[in-house]
């Protein structure tokens, strides 16, 4: 039945292919429509290709922690600058506004250095991006993705778990 189904899928796979649109943030459609058909793996599996998001974007305290201490990703932090004097910021974080993301990301290394005061990632390099809550950084999460970044992740409790952790430390 599994099978039957699974051929089944994979058979529609071309039309949909054809016939996907791209939703906000990049997504197509046919990745909204593999997450739902889990009985197929193999399908699914061949279907992740098609989609420019990342496969997992969220970052926990303490994988973050442990990003940080290795220096094995970069962090941004997508607050208003007024933001971070009031309440604080990550050590070690590059402060680039949310509204600012997408252009920053195409700046040459020493414009971006100049502007923000921190070294511009690469393409390949782990970025981590970091707001108050969790969902501005979601958002330039994708702004980075579509822009050809691929390893980017979304730290989701942002600074209010990242105080909240530090001060149980």
């Amino acid at each position: 039945m599994a099978l039957r189904r699974c051929w089944r899928f994979a058979a529609v796979v071309p039309r949909l292919l054809w016939n996907s649109t791209v939703l906000p943030g990049g997504r197509s459609s046919v990745s909204s429509l593999v997450n739902t058909h889990h009985d197929c793996k193999h399908t699914e599996l061949l279907l992740r290709g098609f989609s420019s998001a990342p496969q997992s974007t969220d970052v926990s305290y303490e994988q973050l922690k442990q990003l940080l201490s290795g220096r094995k990703a970069v962090v941004i932090d997508v607050r208003e600058p007024w933001e971070l004097r009031e309440y604080g910021s990550i050590p070690g974080s590059i402060n680039v506004p949310l509204a600012q993301v997408g252009n920053a990301l195409q700046l040459d290394a020493e414009e971006f250095n100049e502007k923000y005061g921190g070294e511009m990632p690469q393409q390949t390099d782990n970025i981590v991006f970091t707001c108050l809550a969790g969902i501005r950084s979601k958002n330039a999460l994708d702004t980075a993705a579509s822009l050809g970044y691929k390893d980017v992740h979304n730290y989701l409790g942002g600074w209010q778990d990242w105080s909240k952790n530090e001060q149980q430390d």
